[in-house]
Order: C-alpha cells, then structure tokens, then sequence
C-alpha cells in the first residue's frame, strides 16, 4: 500500500496560509490539521486543551510553570513528574506523535507547529513556506480581527518572531529561509485560490499525485 501524502505548510502571520492549506485540502480531498492538533494532542494525553493552546507555537522557557496548580489535581502524587509533564518540550513531543501518527493513516495537510521538522523522516512529505506583502498582510488581519493597521502591524511582528523562535528552537533551522522548504511562495502575487494551484502542481511531480490539473 502506498503511504499517505503530507503537505507541511509553515507561514507568516497573515499571509493566508491557512486558506491557501484549506484550499488545498479541498481540492485534494483530504483534512486539514491546524488547531485540531491541539484538540488531538489534549485527548491523547488526557491533558486540557487549553494547556496546548498556552504552548501553541510558543519557545520553551517554562512559560506554563504558572499553570502547576491548576493541573495538580490530575497527575496527584508527590513526585516532581508533573513539573516534566507540563514543560513546554513535553508537550512539544506530545504534539509530534500526533502528527506522526495522523501522517501514517491517512494524507494530509498541516499547518505551521514544526510538522515539516516533525516528518523529516516521512518518504512522501512536502514543505511549503508562505509570506504576502505586507498591505495584504494588515488588510487580511483587520478583516480578520477587527484591529487597526498600527495593531495588524504589531501582530505582525510579534506573531513572526513567536513562530521564528519557536520553530528555530525545536528544529534547529531556520524559519522561512528558502533552503529550509522545498517550495516557498508569495500569496500576494497569485491570490488564494491560484497559490493553492500552484501548490498543486508542484506536489503532483514530487509526491506523484494524481489530480485533475
């Protein structure tokens, strides 16, 4: 049997590669796995949710030490594995076996949490990085929020380097440098739609899909 597809979507804020990822799956048939890695992650550990949310693409510094008593009560003991339990590198390895395990059932699409990193080894991945020109970006993230351009900007900037820095930190490479994917493209240029086509045919040579193109 021929093993399941993966395309990896890493992406800047606001360049629209959530869409871009939805459009694809779309076309291809198959899920898209973006905040429900959060929900699959939570059930396989029998953690809240809303611990992965608290490390969601977020760097390693002990940023959910403060959560320890609110979590005491399912892992009760006197040992110090809790403190292990809720690091964010624990939770990074949880995340990872879901993406592995989902990887190895079926094809699909996953955006941004390292999953190009976390399937290195997987023989029928595909890496894609995606940026937009910032007007597009800040119009895409008022629309989005709600937000002045001065806040779309501010988001901009911090949401890049939370993604930079987490990905750098667990993958020792370097976030959205070209060398890093095997296909890196401007959602400004083409739109939505024709990026995701464009995405398309460059996974039907490397993956040996068959599509309708």
């Amino acid at each position: 049997m021929e093993q399941p597809f993966a395309i990896n979507i890493g992406r800047q804020i606001g360049s629209g590669g959530k869409s871009v990822g939805e459009a694809l799956a779309r076309r291809l048939g198959v899920k898209l796995y973006d905040k429900e890695l959060i929900n699959l992650a939570a059930q396989e550990s029998g953690l809240c949710p809303e611990i992965f949310e608290q490390a969601d693409e977020k760097q390693s510094h002990n940023r959910l030490a403060t959560l320890l008593g609110y979590l005491r009560a399912p892992f009760a003991g006197d040992g110090d594995t809790t403190a292990n339990v809720l690091s964010s590198d624990a939770l990074f390895k949880i995340q990872s076996d879901v993406i592995r395990e989902v990887a190895a059932r079926e094809p699909a699409i996953f955006v941004g949490r390292c999953a190009d990193y976390i399937l290195r080894d997987h023989p029928r991945s595909l890496n894609i990085f995606l940026t937009a020109d910032d007007p597009d970006r800040v119009a895409r993230i008022c629309g989005r929020t709600g937000c002045s351009e001065a806040e779309a900007r501010q988001t901009m900037a911090h949401g890049d380097a939370r993604r930079a820095d987490y990905y750098n930190y667990y993958s020792m490479r370097t976030w959205g440098a070209a060398a890093t994917y095997d296909l890196c493209a401007n959602t400004s240029v083409l739109g939505i739609e024709a990026t995701a086509e464009l995405i398309l045919r460059f996974a039907a040579r490397k993956l040996d899909l068959k599509t309708d193109l």
